[in-house]
């Protein structure tokens, strides 16, 4: 299970899945033009990505990946 956790307050997100074939999302890195990169969840069967979750401001990370 990819958990999300906040770096400043210490809170978690769990399990994430897709609406259209209900598999568990995976945690990834997006590289943007600019060399920077986003935290993102896409679902393992093509349905899509979205951006992953924030806390205090800032992404939250996950150690799977």
């Amino acid at each position: 299970m990819a958990a999300y956790t906040c770096g400043k307050c210490g809170m978690s997100v769990g399990t994430m899945t897709c609406g259209q074939c209900d598999a568990e999302l995976v945690h990834d890195t997006l590289t943007m033009d600019d060399g920077s990169s986003v935290h993102i969840s896409t679902c393992p069967n093509g349905h899509g990505k979205i951006k992953s979750p924030m806390c205090c401001g800032q992404d939250m990370t996950c150690s799977v990946g």
